[in-house]
């Protein structure tokens, strides 16, 4: 048993989590791989963990096989992997308690142009200029921060259908579409036949009975399902201790060289081992047909889950929590990224597709799994989830991406007209409430959904990333009375401040990216005067690569120069359209230069590109809250503070000011009290308080009272301290010698009355004089000490 990391926390991990603030355990960091590559982590200076060693991924009990987790999926850690950071404990923070509508979504801000608007060609085969940077490779179902129920196990012998009909409404040609097999003059349809419309052989019936032996192993038990390929099989494997197999058909069954073809084109299924993708055994034939035989996974599909909450729920749609959709699609993503450095395509990805078995996933159904690079074979896909431009330019990663977008919308809300009005676009925000109540999970489907494949995520490695984002603010808003805690972010560092944040050199800065060409040169750049280094980084650089122009932008910045900030911005912009980061320091230079709009519209355009990130939400609330959009400030804010405890001090501060100024002080004392006693900004949460308490001009000493206490709790330089003790209790006297005051009555330590009032005056009068460092101003409070002393006989 080992003591929480946590700072300020005397817990101690127990089963991967601390028995006090419920923290993961410290685990190293997961190892990034190119394209292609295996799990080795050559760019994290270490090799992979070894087969059989226990999995590092938080709250994950798997073992490594293979180089990949045999529970959660993720690549193994390099045995020398650095460990990730985490924040300590924090206070609560009140979740938005206004309803939320279109008024407080970001969907109102105007964006900066982006990706394929600014590129030359804005067709749907729009060519990326990068394919995105290497440090978003990136862990149970709910990554350790929500639960989802597990599924019951299932009997396969009663998963069989007893009476395997395909229904009439369902048969249709499997090469054009058209309807067949259906009733005609009372006269029910035929089974089997030909497409009268492009002359396809189809069958319905069951090739396959039970007791039949197929390939001499396999022992058929009956039918599960009918699927684009035909029925699919239960059978025990008769070779290998009587396990449970599945058995599919392959197409071109009824040509023996087609069929011959087609089992050799699927060959490289049988290499595809990842424990979250169902696993291909063999390739059979039987009677001229061909199968391929699979693992038999014996949960429960996404779509029967919500077929059971359709039940449960009367027959009315019910749709996922948002936190157990976005567990669940977190969880299958690494078998994407998986497939994708394989080179293939998963194609015809559905909420049918995706098996939950106890407390983990399986990626099902093969069937349209293809290369990348084949332009010859039979492309599968599902109306309403697969891309646009598949018809035209084939599949692709971005296909993947947007099938796995439109799957989490199915999820999340009933989407109707997903194959119809709404086939190739998204319904809009002002009709759809949970677009308008949840800003980042609407930008994350839309960036997913992007009609242009080249503006959507790089790759499922980067879109596991901001998912995991877009998760932790769903649990941070809409859970009361936990402490959230500090995530290192891939992409930006932690806010360098504590305070109010209204300048742009106190919002988070971006995190170095190592695979820049350029990386390793910044790195030995030691001039730290502004114009010295941006003369070095412009006349000095072997080449202008990303991060060098993002240096030199920052120099600018300290040298005020805004205008060649937005000169970098646009060069970089116009050799990549798609970098976004070029936005963040054009937003910067427009917050420098006070001009709101263009800061909102640059911090908005980031946004939409990394939706699960804090730093722009943070950034985008100052430009609203300066720019004339105290709504859409005060959301951003909360999110900022419900989400991470490393934000929570300056998004807290932005919505005690935007409170504060519509006059509304006990909201904005609420705001203020999310500051936990453990950040650098409490002392000055208590100032605020204390200010906000006083601007009341209340004559009630209660208020007075929590203001003195305000002051009292926090730390906070003598002279500080005296003149809001001086200022609160001068308040106080006045309010009792006008007979405002009460029996017993306190303010902080002092007694409410005018002779505990009057000596509390004095000697915060002479401590002040004390500190004085004019006479003019000593003698002044000498004087008023004097004056408000309780004289006495004696």
């Amino acid at each position: 048993m080992s003591t929480c990391t946590q700072p300020g926390c005397t817990g101690e991990i127990q089963d991967g989590y601390c028995n006090v603030c419920g923290m993961a355990g410290a685990t190293g960091a997961p190892a990034a791989s190119s394209p292609g590559s295996a799990p080795a982590a050559a760019a994290s200076g270490g090799p992979p963990a070894a087969d059989g060693s226990a999995c590092t991924q938080p709250g994950c009990g798997g073992s490594i096989e293979y180089g990949y987790c045999n529970t959660c999926g993720m690549a193994a850690a390099p045995s020398t992997g650095a460990a990730t950071g985490a924040g300590g404990p924090q206070g609560s923070v009140a979740a938005v308690g206004d309803e939320v509508s279109v008024a407080t979504s970001a969907s109102r801000v105007q964006s900066a142009a982006f990706g394929s608007e600014r590129a030359a060609a804005g067709s749907l085969a729009t060519r990326r200029a990068r394919s995105g940077s290497q440090r978003l490779r990136a862990a149970r179902i709910g990554a350790g921060l929500t639960s989802v129920p597990p599924a019951p196990p299932v009997d396969p012998s009663k998963a069989i259908n007893p009476h395997p009909e395909v229904p009439e409404s369902k048969r249709s040609c499997s090469k054009c579409g058209n309807a067949i097999g259906r009733s005609r003059d009372g006269v029910p349809g035929r089974t089997e036949g030909f497409c009268p419309q492009c002359g396809q052989e189809y069958s319905f019936t069951p090739k396959l009975q039970p007791g039949d032996i197929v390939a001499g192993q396999y022992e058929m038990v009956g039918c599960l399902a009918h699927g684009g390929l035909g029925w699919i099989y239960l059978a025990k494997d008769n070779n290998v201790s009587d396990r449970w197999v599945v058995l599919k058909g392959l197409l071109n069954s009824g040509d023996p060289d087609a069929l011959a073809a087609a089992i050799a084109e699927q060959q490289f299924l049988a290499q595809v081992e990842h424990p979250l993708i169902v696993e291909i055994y063999n390739f059979v034939t039987h009677e001229g047909a061909g199968y391929i035989v699979m693992e038999y996974v014996g949960g429960q599909s996404l779509k029967q889950v919500l077929k059971e909450r359709m039940r449960a729920n009367g027959g009315a749609y019910d749709p996922l929590p948002i936190d157990q959709a976005l567990a669940y699609l977190i969880e299958v993503l690494p078998a994407f990224q998986y497939l994708h450095d394989l080179g293939l395509v998963y194609c015809d990805f559905k909420p049918d597709n995706m098996i939950q078995v106890g407390d983990a996933m399986k990626l099902i159904d093969l069937g349209g799994v293809r290369r990348i690079d084949d332009l010859e074979s039979a492309i599968y896909g599902t109306i309403g989830y697969q891309a646009p431009e598949v018809a035209q330019v084939g599949p692709s990663i971005a296909s993947d991406i947007y099938t796995i977008g439109r799957t989490l919308l199915v999820l999340c809300m009933e989407f109707r007209g997903y194959q119809g009005t709404y086939l190739h676009s998204l319904p809009p925000v002002e009709s759809t409430p949970l677009f308008a109540q949840n800003d980042s999970l609407y930008w994350l489907i839309a960036k997913c959904c992007e009609p242009d494949p080249a503006d959507r995520f790089a790759s499922a490695d980067e879109l596991r990333t901001q998912m995991l984002g877009v998760l932790r603010e769903e649990i941070g808003e809409r859970t009361i009375g936990t402490a959230a805690t500090s995530v290192a972010s891939v992409l930006f560092e932690a806010p360098s401040t504590s305070r109010s944040v209204l300048e742009w050199s106190q919002l988070p800065d971006l995190r170095d990216d190592t695979t820049d060409p350029q990386h390793a040169w910044l790195s030995g750049v030691g001039a730290e005067d502004p114009a010295v280094r941006l003369k070095m980084l412009t006349d000095e650089a072997p080449e202008q690569s990303p991060e060098v122009r993002l240096a030199r932008g920052y120099a600018a910045l300290d040298l005020a120069d805004v205008t060649t900030v937005h000169a970098i911005a646009a060069e970089m912009l116009a050799e990549d359209p798609w970098e976004w980061r070029a936005l963040w320091i054009d937003g910067l230079a427009s917050m420098q230069d006070r001009d709101w709009e263009g800061a909102k519209a640059s911090f908005n355009a980031v946004y939409q590109q990394v939706p699960g990130e804090l730093a722009p939400k943070l950034a985008l609330a100052v430009a609203c809250e300066r720019g004339g959009l105290p709504q859409v400030a005060e959301r951003l804010y909360i999110t900022c503070a419900s989400t991470d405890a490393a934000y929570i001090a300056a998004a807290a501060f932005g919505v005690a000011r935007i409170r504060a100024e519509r006059r509304d002080a006990a909201a904005a004392v609420e705001a203020l009290d999310w500051v936990p006693r453990t950040s650098r900004g409490y002392p000055e949460s208590r100032q605020l308080r204390a200010e906000v308490l006083l601007g009341q001009g209340s004559s009630d000493l209660a208020v007075l009272d929590q203001a003195m206490r305000s002051i009292e709790s926090a730390s906070m330089d003598p002279a500080t301290q005296g003149r809001y003790t001086v200022r609160i209790l001068e308040q106080g006297l006045a309010i009792v010698q006008a007979g405002g005051g009460t029996k017993k009555a306190k303010i902080g330590s002092y007694d409410a009355d005018e002779a505990g009032l009057r000596t509390g005056l004095e000697r915060g009068y002479r401590l002040l004089a004390r500190d004085a460092q004019a006479l003019p101003e000593r003698i002044e409070l000498v004087n008023r000490a004097n004056a408000v002393r309780v004289w006495s006989l004696t």
